[in-house]
């Protein structure tokens, strides 16, 4: 018996520490939860936390030890006497006093909360929603609170709720940089067709309504057995009811496609459909390969519409692919401007300058004001985790990624059919690391997109002018869509070392204006 025939669905218990999204009302509202409480959570989580080569729980006991250091500090300096505007006790009924969430440790709260979703274990997912909770509680209006929440509860399958989630964060937000939309309206597809193909699995089973109701466990065991042993006829109403059973208790996603996959492979084979391994057994009880086929690809389409969103043109819009090569090409002999996303490039007068230039070159959320930026986008150069900006429609489109599934992805799900019309391709995706072979042992933080694309065009040499504007490596602030200027300036990039490495190069610099050609 393969290992795919032993696995069996998980029969949800009414003690079970994650319940079916059917029979939890709490995952979908916000309970509320003290600050204090949510703090000694996190301290005892943290004491759970043992070395380990897992890379990802290791950057969350880091959250960990900065969040609960963080709260240790304001509470000394407040026992000290000082006025405290940030963390405060507030009078309640019942019981003394109650933190009040203040700016200070906000950031490192939802920072435990993301690197516990990135972990995405049982545990570390139901920390990241009584983060959640405790946020939400006194800050309901929290983008990144509702954002945090919704992929938590993707993650945990409780997709009804984590809709719900998303559609708070896209109530509260005028940019949507992180393509919550798209998702939100994938998963609502996802949800239609999963339905459609069970309903057709349940008009073309009627035996299957005999098996609805009783245990997932035993009904998947007795068909798996019965399967092994060649009676398809008897095994299919069992693997069927099994399916129903676990739609109509509200099982997580992944647990229903987990089982739907495993049940279409096996129909699959037993059809003794070319390619499939197996050879037939006597009536399929599947109507005919037809059927199958339609299953199969119902199945198909709600796995990618809940990974990417509907998409209205496969095809992008009839993008193509740019090679190193070619994209060398098409700036040879061109000057080329590279705009900062700056305060001191926004409080400027630069643009009719800036528009001059052959090319202009952009980064990730850029925000246009004419008489300051100047209007013009050529190349918009962004990193793969986010989507501002992709929407604008440029003439190549560069998009950075270190890890080459995570870029993919990012594009299969971002990308906007005709926005551009040329798009890098894996050969430009992480130009320092994979063109320049400059491992993390020279260089040890990661390349920002501004640099990625400079150090691209500085290997390149074959531009006429190459200048920065307005690049004072955020000295003067960020400039950026307004969504983007909530979020922080991150610290896994080393700007001074950025910096060091074109004022070696630069050949001329003024306020506003860093000539490298």
């Amino acid at each position: 018996m393969t290992k795919a025939r032993t696995r069996w669905p998980r029969q949800r218990d009414a003690e079970d520490s994650l319940p079916p999204e059917g029979g939890t009302t709490h995952l979908a509202t916000v309970q509320p939860t003290e600050l204090e409480t949510c703090l000694r959570a996190c301290a005892a989580h943290s004491g759970k936390l043992v070395a380990g080569l897992d890379r990802r729980r290791t950057a969350l006991a880091e959250a960990l030890r900065n969040l609960l250091a963080t709260h240790a500090g304001m509470e000394q300096t407040s026992s000290g006497g000082s006025p405290i505007p940030l963390l405060r006790r507030t009078a309640k009924a019942g019981s003394g006093s109650a933190l009040v969430l203040g700016d200070k440790l906000l950031d490192p709260l939802l920072a435990v909360g993301n690197k516990a979703l990135d972990c995405g274990y049982e545990d570390e997912l139901k920390l990241a929603i009584l983060i959640t909770d405790t946020v939400l509680t006194q800050r309901k209006r929290s983008r990144a609170s509702w954002r945090l929440r919704a992929r938590t509860l993707e993650a945990m399958g409780a997709e009804t709720a984590a809709v719900e989630a998303y559609e708070h964060y896209l109530d509260l937000t005028d940019e949507d940089g992180f393509g919550v939309a798209a998702k939100t309206a994938g998963l609502r597809v996802g949800a239609e067709r999963q339905s459609e193909l069970l309903r057709k699995l349940e008009r073309d089973c009627p035996e299957a309504a005999a098996f609805v109701g009783r245990s997932v466990t035993d009904s998947w065991a007795e068909g798996l057995e019965l399967h092994g042993r060649g009676a398809w006829n008897e095994a299919r109403p069992r693997l069927i009811g099994a399916l129903l059973t676990q739609e109509r208790a509200g099982a997580p996603v992944p647990e229903i496609q987990e089982a739907l996959a495993q049940y279409l492979g096996l129909a699959l084979e037993v059809s003794g459909a070319a390619g499939s391994g197996g050879s037939t057994r006597g009536n399929t009880g599947t109507g005919d390969l037809a059927l199958l086929t339609d299953l199969i690809a119902l199945y198909a389409e709600q796995r990618r519409t809940r990974m990417r969103g509907p998409i209205a043109d496969p095809t992008f819009g009839g993008v193509e692919w740019t090679t190193l090569g070619e994209f060398r090409n098409r700036i040879a002999g061109k000057s080329i401007c590279l705009i900062a996303n700056s305060q001191r490039v926004g409080t400027g007068s630069m643009g009719a300058e800036i528009d001059a230039y052959d090319l202009v070159v952009r980064f990730n959320s850029y925000k246009i004001d004419p008489s300051a930026t100047g209007k013009r986008t050529d190349i918009h150069a962004t990193i793969h985790k986010h989507g501002f900006n992709w929407d604008q429609k440029v003439h190549t489109r560069l998009v950075f990624g270190g890890t080459s599934g995570d870029w993919k992805y990012s594009l299969r799900n971002r990308l906007v059919p005709g926005a551009q019309q040329y798009l890098g391709d894996e050969s430009l995706r992480w130009p320092l690391r994979d063109i320049g072979k400059v491992g993390a042992d020279v260089w040890p933080a990661i390349p920002t997109s501004g640099f990625n694309m400079l150090w691209l065009l500085d290997y390149l040499d074959v531009s006429t002018q190459l200048d920065l504007i307005g690049f004072d490596f955020y000295e003067s602030g960020a400039y950026r869509l307004p969504a983007a200027m909530k979020m922080p300036i991150t610290s896994v990039h080393e700007y001074t070392s950025e910096k060091a490495w074109v004022m070696e190069r630069a050949q001329s610099v003024t306020d506003m204006r860093i000539r490298l050609r």
